[in-house]
């Protein structure tokens, strides 16, 4: 158990310790990627009508909420991929080596899906308030 807990708190400091030191612009690259992905999507989503994302993913069927999940996955790709390999880098400057491939994973995560998966909502809901705004100066 001792491990266990010596593990976790050497991943924590290493996850924090990513925040100092080299390559620190990707805390600000990575999210703002998946913003310009979750704002792509989320207007897409206001012009089909679609419920928000997050919401969707709570509500709907096993195989619907599997669909929305890829796709969001799909939109981010690129931005996850990218902070895999900058993570990859960071790791050989700090570390001397590739050593921890779940906090890469971990980090990638966290910097490019989880703010995809709290924006596109968010978005989506201003641009259906945006539509509808300028839908009625238009008939008027």
């Amino acid at each position: 158990m001792d491990g266990f807990l010596d593990y976790l708190q050497r991943f924590g400091t290493d996850l924090i310790g990513r925040a100092e030191g080299p390559m620190t612009f990707r805390f600000f690259l990575q999210p703002t990627m998946a913003f310009l992905a979750a704002l792509h999507d989320g207007i897409k989503d206001a012009k089909l009508g679609r419920s928000p994302y997050l919401v969707r993913m709570a509500t709907s069927s096993r195989a619907e909420r599997l669909q929305s999940f890829r796709e969001g996955v799909t939109a981010v790709t690129r931005v996850l991929l990218l902070g895999v390999g900058m993570d990859v880098i960071y790791q050989f400057k700090v570390f001397g080596g590739f050593r921890y491939p779940l906090e890469t994973f971990v980090i990638a995560v966290l910097l490019a899906f989880v703010p995809y998966l709290l924006l596109r909502g968010p978005v989506a809901r201003v641009a259906r308030w945006w539509r509808a705004r300028h839908s009625r100066k238009g008939a008027a």
